[in-house]
């Protein structure tokens, strides 16, 4: 049949809406503007301040994605006029290019008002004068690179498009070479791209794990794991490890603070190389309690890691300050890969991790006559609070089965707190919700909100220590389509009333605050110590305990940082 009088070649392999060589070469008008307007967007204010570096990857990740919608707004109108859109007249790309340099110089004003806004709120220095040209130079190449990378994809579609077209319509053929190559795509990076990039990963940090910092040394107390009699070896403990059974407060500090007496805290861990699996590295920590006497002391606390096997130093001490060093902590290693990795890819081993070693201190822990236990407790920060969740149903499950709970920096994926957040009383907001009046389990931001709402809360006590300008706990992909509630409802204390939701922009926002979570004063972000003090005091509840305590407990943690 006459291709030129069907317009069957022209439709199927673009025609209205395929751009000519010159244009792919260069920016299609569309395109442009999708360019400008996405640009603008994404230096509107988000969670946390944002360096240049940071912010160049946002604005040219941002770029690329509005070239995309321009492009294809170009290409449906095209489609509906049923005829090609041809390159903008020479007046109008002036009057776009006019448009762009004068907005873009307003946009960039608004940024550094919200950023100085932003910063002196969170004690942050203000950003140079050199920061802008970086943003700029960042801006560009990540566009760039990105935007070859898309018009190496679709210039594989079109080429497989033209093989098959030799046995099929034009149109069919055009859509099943975007298919064929996207499922290529997809294919690799799940499978080879994958495997070998998670190969490289765990080899790259397991390196890293082997690496002791200069200020750990083998613990010269048989109350440390990887010291005297102990079950597991000093190397077999990891990087992380190594560095929790060195730190924490001593004897001699504890009786300093408390004015009595204080017993060397027990501290017990196992790395990934000190035993086979999760479980019986669950079962070799259990024993290592046995071993130091941790089921004897008066608080018992479990931890689950990070990803590396961090634990936040200032939520272990704290604890140990509370007890007078009467206490033990125990918790165990479940990979070499840093947080955000193993939130991506490993979720399922923090869940195993947290799981196993928690039944495996509370069955001994049960055995115990009730009236010589020690207080059970558990914590963990980040995504070692989505593996603490991972043994319990539900608050009231913790309630049940532990003495209190302390959960910081929880991610959204957490299930119970997800499931206690959606169900919050009504009116309170999704940053620091109720639920059930607080008779349970606090939500809360800093020392004030542990008593909020103003009813009865007897222990055990669960918190959830969170902040609302932290990414970590607000970051899901249905940022990329949904307005979240806390976007909807009052802002946060440290969140600008200024900062708004849009589709695409806030999840790229929001993502990139996750890479520098930790870089801000404590308080903000993923940043949690001096609070810490105030939610083991409210847990723990020791009787001799005074207010003054905590805020000299609170002055040790934000020296520690």
């Amino acid at each position: 049949m006459d291709s030129a009088r069907t317009g069957e070649t022209d439709v199927g392999t673009g025609g209205a809406c395929e751009a000519s060589p010159s244009s792919r070469r260069g920016l299609s008008f569309g395109g442009a503007v999708g360019v400008l307007v996405l640009v603008w967007l994404s230096l509107t204010p988000s969670l946390l301040p944002r360096g240049p570096l940071f912010q160049g990857v946002v604005t040219g990740a941002a770029a690329v994605v509005g070239y995309g919608l321009g492009v294809a707004v170009a290409a449906l109108l095209g489609w509906m006029l049923q005829r090609r859109i041809g390159a903008a007249p020479n007046a109008v790309r002036w009057g776009l290019a006019v448009v762009a340099v004068a907005g873009t110089s307003v946009v960039l004003l608004w940024y550094s008002e919200w950023q100085s806004e932003l910063r002196a709120l969170m004690g942050v220095d203000a950003l140079p004068w050199y920061a802008y040209p970086i943003i700029v130079v960042v801006s560009v190449v990540a566009f760039a690179v990105l935007l070859a990378a898309a018009r190496g994809c679709s210039a594989a579609a079109r080429w497989v498009g033209r093989q098959l077209g030799r046995v099929l319509p034009a149109r069919i053929a055009a859509v099943l070479g975007g298919v064929v190559v996207a499922l290529v795509l997809v294919a690799a990076v799940n499978g080879v791209v994958a495997e070998v990039a998670m190969s490289a990963l765990n080899q790259t940090f397991k390196a890293v794990n082997e690496q002791s910092p200069e200020d750990t040394s083998e613990p010269v107390l048989t109350t440390r794991s990887g010291g005297p009699g102990s079950l597991v070896s000093w190397d077999s403990l990891g990087r992380q490890g190594r560095i929790f059974v060195s730190n924490g407060p001593t004897a001699a500090e504890l009786a300093t603070f408390s004015g009595r007496t204080a017993p060397e805290p027990v501290r017990v861990y196992t790395g990934l190389d000190s035993a086979d699996d999760v479980r019986a590295e669950a079962d070799l920590a259990v024993a290592e309690l046995r071993r130091t006497g941790g089921f004897d002391r008066a608080v018992l606390g479990v931890a689950t890691t990070t990803g590396t096997g961090w634990i936040n130093e200032s939520t272990a001490s704290a604890l140990e300050y509370l007890a007078n060093g009467d206490s033990a902590l125990v918790s165990m290693q479940y990979s070499y890969l840093p947080s955000w990795i193993s939130f991506i890819v490993d979720q399922e081993r923090a869940r195993q991790a947290g799981q196993a070693l928690f039944e495996a201190v509370h069955a001994v822990w049960d055995t115990l006559p009730a009236d010589q236990r020690p207080k059970l407790v558990v914590f963990g920060e980040s995504l070692g609070s989505f593996g603490g969740e991972a043994a319990f149903a539900s608050v009231q499950d913790m309630a049940a089965r532990t003495d209190g709970v302390l959960f910081v920096g929880p991610t959204a994926t957490n299930p119970v707190w997800r499931d206690a957040t959606a169900r919050r009383d009504p009116g309170s907001p999704q940053t620091l919700p109720i639920y059930r009046d607080g008779h349970t389990v606090r939500f809360i931001a800093g020392a004030a909100d542990l008593a909020r709402p103003a009813t009865p809360w007897p222990s055990p006590r669960v918190v959830y220590l969170q902040h609302a300008s932290d990414p970590i706990t607000w970051w899901t992909p249905q940022l990329l389509f949904q307005k979240p509630d806390w976007l909807d409802e009052e802002r946060g204390e440290d969140v600008l009333p200024s900062t708004r939701w849009i589709p695409l922009v806030t999840f790229l926002q929001v993502s990139a605050d996750m890479a520098v979570s930790v870089d801000v004063p404590d308080g903000h972000g993923h940043a949690f110590h001096a609070a810490l003090a105030d939610a083991w005091a409210a847990i723990l509840a020791p009787p001799d305990w005074t207010p003054a305590d905590t805020e000299r407990l609170r002055g040790i943690l934000r020296d520690e940082r």
